[in-house]
């Protein structure tokens, strides 16, 4: 699901936001809590029936877990929430600012293969590969945002937020690569802190790890495993690192070189997802007097004929201030670049910029300029775009672990069904197995609130106040590790026996 997100700027600096999570009651860990706290029913001087036990605890175990599901299902299927990382009340927003690509506007299932495609060809006609990789074509289901690049190696996988790979998402093209062969890569699981990407999710400084964070990078990282595929299955020798810089290069020239922009014009109704809810949540803005702000990657021409579709020819009247090509993420940090003004033609101008005025469009720029020219420095701001930046008791008798190898079997067998809901290569972007993923981490970083697209504005009031909800820390969960079971059980026999 693409996502939206959205950042409070406080004084210069900003946190952002996005996608989908759900949440459960209480009721069933307290009854857990509570079956815990049982003593073993035994006769006097008889040992407990560890398997008869274990057996128990599984059952209520699992009893209260399919209550949960239902709730569960029905949060992650919700289109229509918003999530909250920090509370924030809307009533003191001043200013809303809006990213163009996968915020105000929704693009078809065509895009991600257009970008495939075109990006493929150059890699054919420019870089000189072969012929062959043509007959590879875009897989929608085959990756997901948040993934993890390893450049030397040339493996996709997704990482928990504790730098830990998850066993079974690392995948050598479009085939995953075996636990063990992962573990003896890595001569473990766990990602060491100076191999893994900068914490823009940048691949730097001798970093081998790249992080893909934004919507626009699945075609990317299907395109880099479908020609990894094609030199694995072929015994072409090659240079992983060679590969992904040309990838990353024929990805990037989709845009830089306008083919992608060209495209989308002259067919702006096969691409472009006509939004009515985008006009109405800018009205709902401008009705209630807040000011609004456009800062976006894209160009002019692209825009104005996209707004013009999705919103309406006056497009521009809702926007106290709108910028094009501002190159982000440097718009944020980089000091020295100056605004230009770009005329009705698309022409840019010398003259220079003492105000951003309303109607206008200028081109690059930078954040300090911006809050200088616009005087909202100190102002509470909105920013809404869509890149960010259990385990069972365990008692070594043999009957116990027989019992616990069946279970382990089961849960190897539900975490794959689980993972079939999301993504069958990857699962879902928030979650490894046992942790939340490293992209969550980013998100909970940056995003204040996050939701699945604009329009989910339009279900809450202007003055409305987000709450997160708080995760319990480990020590105040009720869960087998509320009593020491594998010190103290053989201390409970030996009693007895006695």
């Amino acid at each position: 699901m693409a996502s939206a997100a959205a950042a409070v700027a406080r004084g210069a600096g900003a946190r952002a936001a996005a996608a989908l999570r759900g949440g459960c009651g209480t009721a069933a860990r307290r009854r857990s809590r509570a079956s815990l706290a049982r003593p073993l029913c035994t006769a006097p001087g008889t040992a407990p029936d560890m398997k008869l036990y274990l057996w128990e605890r599984y059952r209520e175990a699992k009893r209260s877990t399919e209550e949960l599901v239902p709730s569960i299902m029905s949060n992650l299927l919700n289109p229509d929430a918003i999530f909250s990382n920090n509370e924030m009340s809307l009533s003191d927003i001043e200013i809303y600012g809006f990213d163009y690509d996968y915020t105000l506007v929704f693009y078809s299932k065509h895009l991600h293969t257009l970008i495939f495609n075109a990006a493929r060809d150059l890699l054919i006609n420019e870089h000189r590969y072969p012929v062959e990789i043509r007959k590879y074509e875009y897989d929608p289901d085959f990756a997901i945002r948040g993934l993890h690049y390893d450049v030397q190696r040339a493996v996709l996988m997704k990482i928990d937020a504790f730098h830990y790979i998850q066993l079974g998402t690392v995948y050598r093209g479009l085939s995953v690569v075996p636990d063990e062969e992962v573990i003896e890569m890595y001569e473990g699981s766990h990602v060491p802190l100076e191999q893994m990407s900068d914490f823009y999710g940048k691949s730097s400084h001798g970093n081998t790890m790249k992080q893909f964070m934004d919507i626009f990078s699945l075609p990317e990282m299907t395109l880099l495993s479908c020609v990894n595929e094609h030199f694995l299955k072929n015994n072409i020798d090659y240079e992983p690192v060679h590969l992904y810089k040309d990838v990353k290069d024929s990805i990037r020239d989709v845009h830089i070189k306008g083919i992608m922009y060209r495209a989308i014009e002259a067919d702006i109704e096969k691409y472009i997802c006509y939004a009515e809810q985008t006009r109405a949540v800018l009205a709902k803005l401008a009705d209630h007097g807040k000011k609004m702000f456009l800062i976006t990657n894209s160009p002019s021409s692209f825009v104005d004929k996209g707004m013009r579709y999705i919103v309406g020819k006056d497009w521009r009247d809702l926007f106290d201030v709108v910028i094009v090509q501002a190159e982000k993420p440097n718009f944020f940090n980089d000091k020295r670049r100056p605004f230009r003004k770009v005329n009705e033609k698309g022409v840019l101008l010398w003259d220079k910029i003492h105000k951003l005025q309303k109607g206008q469009i200028y081109k690059q720029g930078n954040l300090y300029e911006f809050l200088k020219l616009t005087g909202w420095r100190g102002s509470k701001v909105l920013y809404f775009g869509d890149h960010i930046y259990s385990d069972l008791a365990v008692h070594r008798d043999a009957v116990s672990q027989m019992v616990l190898q069946e279970w382990k079997k089961e849960r190897k067998e539900m975490r794959e069904m689980t993972k079939g809901f999301f993504n069958a290569q990857f699962g879902s972007l928030f979650r490894t197995d046992q942790n939340p993923t490293y992209f969550l981490r980013r998100l909970s970083r940056f995003a204040d609130i996050y939701m699945a697209s604009l329009s989910c504005l339009l279900n809450y009031d202007v003055s409305h106040t987000f709450y997160p909800r708080r995760t319990p820390l480990q020590h105040e969960l009720p869960a087998w590790s509320d009593r020491p079971p594998a010190a103290g059980l053989p201390l409970l026999q030996e009693a007895q026996a006695k």
